[in-house]
């Protein structure tokens, strides 16, 4: 007896065959065609509106992909290839949508003369492999320590930005911030935190120019009792804590029956007593400054502020966090655990300050500071959410040098090189793979051709000379100058890349081109809203073998 066959009616839609690889091919191109003009120094900008009805102003690939509402599946999975490169390596999101949109804009030719999928993918394989060797070969080295050098990178790397108008500032401030929070890991290896260590407080107002990376912590807090407790302190001793300073209330509730009217000023005389013992427990350390994550009661804010302390509550765990590290004091739970190595004596100075409407407490000048504070100043908040994504993007870069410390050319030398290498290659290959493989190849150029479309000149005339001069392995270092579009040498212009982030670009973009290419069949179960009125949708029919044979089934 055959086993109950599950037919599925109604709520599925099937699309299957070339139909399909034609779609997903069409949809990551339109895709790539958004963000395409946001490639190079000389890119548009795009202006989104956002969920919350605001709006945003950027030329960041992953910016505006983010705000994207887009209904077919595979423009999503290209979106995500641009999240992927941001969270991985932070910068390069553009050049990935473009470069996989071309990928499969190129492999649409070989699907028209029914070249098998997995064909094509074998050859992009193929191709990817030798391109990050022909990366490997032509990447340089450089000395971390070299400050100009770094600031000639990261400036590079976010020349394509809107802030690039400001100059070198936003990659001084990416520089510092990295350096500062950079950990020896040892054999010679650093580790960079960025999320945890890097806090980027934006502060509208004043000039961009007033922006600043502190040597230590700034949190948007003022001292709990503003006219007592002291707002300037010298090398102040610091004690953070994660615990309440007020009388604890019971887990659940309690009832407490009080027969003699004294009893309730027993009750109230335990309650003081308890937080004046905490309070000892911690003034006896002499600190100058105590702060926590949790409440602070007005008894112990008294205490507090008679012994000289300042004090300052409800911090955020992550803020907490930075401030240990900069200032060299541990994080204590429980106030009785207290020990004299737990208290920083590392800042130079604890400051309140009121910038605009608000109070900022400073802790700065800290001697060996393994966290910090970038503060941002500008006219806008829409400026300086720009200016934070663009700072984020440079930071990514520093910290992919200094775990990596390898550079390759920019201005579409590096693909240049590549497309002309493995043009030669495909003419050893074997069988059918060899026209994929090619066609892989000339993809490549996608990035020159877009930056030189982006800076308006001549595009099939640069284009030609461009291919001509890598043609005969001359120079790989012969790209475009997205500012002017003239054609030079990277390494005069100073025009570089990370290899981290080219590498990461290639990979991302030739596998994903390949997943899309092998979907050969989109399911899609999402039912239809019915009007209010019509039946319900019917149930899933479980058929016994004698209707297996109908015509219910799933419809070629």
């Amino acid at each position: 007896m055959h086993a109950p066959v599950l037919v599925l009616k109604d709520s599925l839609k099937r699309e299957s065959g070339s139909k399909v690889h034609h779609a997903n091919i069409q949809a990551s191109k339109a895709v790539a065609d958004i963000i395409r003009t946001t490639l190079g120094p000389r890119s548009m900008l795009k202006m989104l509106l956002d969920a919350a009805g605001g709006i945003v102003v950027t030329n960041d690939g992953n910016a505006i992909l983010r705000e994207l509402d887009v209904a077919h599946p595979a423009a999503k999975s290209m979106i995500e290839l641009s999240r992927t490169q941001d969270e991985e390596v932070g910068d390069g999101t553009t050049s990935v949508i473009v470069l996989a949109g071309e990928m499969l804009h190129v492999a649409e030719a070989f699907i028209d003369k029914n070249y098998h999928p997995t064909v094509i993918c074998r050859a992009y394989n193929k191709c990817l492999e030798d391109a990050i060797a022909v990366l490997d070969k032509i990447a340089m080295t450089i000395d971390v320590k070299d400050r100009a050098t770094m600031l000639g990178l990261v400036k590079s790397c976010i020349g394509t930005k809107f802030t690039s108008q400001f100059g070198d500032l936003i990659a001084d401030l990416a520089i510092d911030a990295t350096t500062i929070v950079g950990v020896e890991l040892g054999q010679g290896l650093r580790e960079v935190d960025i999320k945890k260590y890097i806090k980027v407080e934006k502060v509208p107002g004043g000039q961009l120019e007033d922006s600043k990376v502190l040597k230590g912590v700034m949190i948007n807090k003022d001292v709990v009792a503003p006219g007592k407790m002291r707002r300037k302190i010298v090398n102040p001793r610091i004690i953070l804590l994660d615990s309440p300073l007020e009388y604890k209330k019971g887990e659940n509730q309690t009832n407490a029956e009080l027969l003699k009217e004294e009893d309730w000023s027993v009750l109230l005389k335990m309650e003081e007593e308890y937080i004046e013992n905490l309070c000892a427990q911690i003034l006896k350390f002499k600190p100058d400054l105590v702060i926590t994550e949790k409440g602070l009661s007005d008894l112990a804010c008294h205490y507090f502020s008679k012994a000289g302390v300042s004090a300052i509550r409800r911090l955020r765990k992550t803020d907490n966090n930075r401030i240990a590290k900069a200032s060299g004091a541990v994080i204590v739970n429980r106030p009785d655990e207290l020990q004299e190595s737990d208290v920083g004596t590392g800042a130079g100075l604890f400051e309140v300050k009121k910038i605009g409407d608000e109070f900022f407490a400073f802790i700065v000048d800290c001697k060996d500071p393994k966290a910090c504070t970038i503060l941002l100043r500008g006219a806008s908040k829409d400026l300086l959410n720009e200016v934070e994504r663009n700072l984020q993007d440079a930071m990514s870069v520093a910290r992919n040098i200094i775990k990596n410390p390898k550079l390759v050319p920019g201005g579409g030398a590096t693909e240049l090189t590549v497309s002309a290498t493995l043009k030669q290659k495909s003419s050893s290959i074997e069988g059918v793979e060899k026209w994929p493989y090619e066609a892989a190849a000339i993809a490549f150029e996608a990035i020159p051709r877009t930056l030189a479309q982006n800076c308006g000149v001549n595009v099939i005339r640069t284009m030609t000379a461009l291919q001509g001069k890598h043609g005969s392995g001359e120079n790989a270092w012969i790209g475009i100058d997205g500012n002017t579009g003239e054609i030079t040498d990277m390494k005069e212009r100073k025009i570089w890349d990370s290899y981290t982030v080219k590498a990461q670009a290639f990979k991302t973009a030739i596998e994903a081109a390949c997943m899309l290419l092998r979907i050969d069949d989109i399911v899609s179960g999402i039912k239809k809203k019915q009007a209010p009125g019509a039946q319900g949708p019917s149930k899933p029919t479980i058929e016994q073998e004698g209707d297996a044979d109908n015509e219910n089934m799933i419809p070629e």
